[in-house]
């Protein structure tokens, strides 16, 4: 498992897409990039839709709907319980039905180690994005650690995507921000400090503040923190 990403040319192509196939074919080359077993993005929009895109099997998708294991997959139960992301090992899988479904899925291809993204969108909209491996455990902490920063900022940037297919959406709210500005404000609503920002998005921190600026500027907020309460309210970043 050795990740060989070339983050903005992916990001690029999300971003160019206007189809849901658009969207499979850039989470294949992804789960390739990232030198993973799957990777998967699935989403529930306002109305109450269901989506998804991925690389599990069609097999074990279509199993996975017939035995209703969205009822007890500890990972779609667990993150709708919460903001942050979550490594699997952290889930509670102590229940019989929980370490049955998680056999029956490992039996279907499905990875011991998975990272799963909750985003929570406008109008009820819930997604998750999901990294899934086999490996020990040693060996994902060093993926984990190495990755999942960029990880956190792809899934916004699928989440983003995806709300474009939403019924009746305005295309010129998602434009109010630049994509750099709208990557600076969701890491921010994160909680991640100015430097990490940074960091995350391989810029200066003077850059950053121009970033930061410029968004303060175009929402009318006093401070950063007001810009981002605001960005928030106005569904332009999802956290």
């Amino acid at each position: 498992m050795q990740a060989n990403v070339n983050l903005d040319q992916i990001l690029e192509e999300l971003d160019a897409t206007g189809t849901l196939e658009g969207i499979q074919g850039v989470i294949v080359k992804l789960r390739n990039a990232f030198g993973v077993d799957h990777i998967i993005y699935h989403w529930v929009d306002s109305a109450g839709e269901q989506y998804g895109c991925g690389t599990y099997s069609d097999e074990w998708r279509d199993h996975y709907i017939a035995q209703s294991y969205i009822r007890v997959d500890p990972v779609v139960i667990g993150c709708f319980q919460r903001f942050h992301p979550v490594d699997w090992k952290r889930l509670d899988w102590s229940g019989k039905p929980a370490r049955a479904f998680l056999a029956d899925a490992m039996k279907h291809g499905v990875g011991n180690q998975g990272f799963s993204i909750p985003i929570r969108g406008p109008n009820g909209q819930f997604a998750l994005f999901t990294v899934n491996h086999t490996c020990d455990d040693a060996e994902w902490a060093r993926f984990s650690e190495l990755n999942s920063r960029e990880l956190i900022l792809i899934a916004h940037y699928f989440n983003r995507k995806a709300l474009e297919f939403e019924p009746e959406r305005k295309g010129e709210q998602s434009r109010a921000l630049s994509p750099r500005e709208i990557d600076a404000m969701t890491l921010l609503a994160m909680g991640y400090s100015r430097a990490q920002v940074a960091d995350t998005l391989a810029i200066s921190e003077h850059t950053l503040r121009v970033y930061i600026e410029s968004a303060r500027f175009k929402l009318g907020a006093h401070n950063t923190t007001h810009a981002v309460a605001r960005a928030l309210s106005r569904g332009l970043i999802i956290v």
